[in-house]
């Protein structure tokens, strides 16, 4: 099991490192993308859409395909998810890029992550109840 961790360790590790070279664990970068300033970031993300996409083709057929649905929150949820990525300058995998940088205005999008799944599990439960899957609330 330690295996495996040291592992996943490592490959997050390298992205991470990837990603901070890049420039996707800098606010201004992020900023500039997101405001069509500069397309560096923009072509660099497309392309790695590109690519798995062309990797889907490529080996379709030969993984189990698995039956999923889009739920009702899935559209507002991306929303909020690439406003929030936009304003904060940071998914939720960059946080761990940024506060190793020392960048310390992570800290609050850290806080701001870990507040939205806490309302998101309350109001799900209260309101909308829909089936969520593998990413459930318990």
């Amino acid at each position: 099991m330690f295996r495996k961790y040291l592992i996943y360790g490592s490959l997050g590790t390298v992205m991470g490192y990837i990603l901070a070279r890049m420039g996707f664990a800098d606010y201004d970068e992020i900023n500039k993308m997101f405001a069509f300033v500069d397309v560096r970031l923009l072509l660099s993300f497309a392309g790695s859409v590109a690519i798995l996409m062309l990797f889907g083709i490529v080996f379709r057929g030969r993984f189990p395909r698995q039956n999923k649905f889009v739920q009702p929150g899935t559209i507002p949820g991306s929303m909020l998810f690439g406003f929030g990525w936009a304003v904060t300058g940071a998914c939720p995998s960059l946080v761990f890029v940024q506060l190793g940088q020392g960048k310390l205005p992570a800290i609050m999008t850290l806080f701001g992550i870990y507040i939205g799944v806490v309302l998101y599990r309350k109001i799900h439960a209260k309101y909308f109840l829909w089936d969520v899957g593998s990413c459930s609330s318990s």
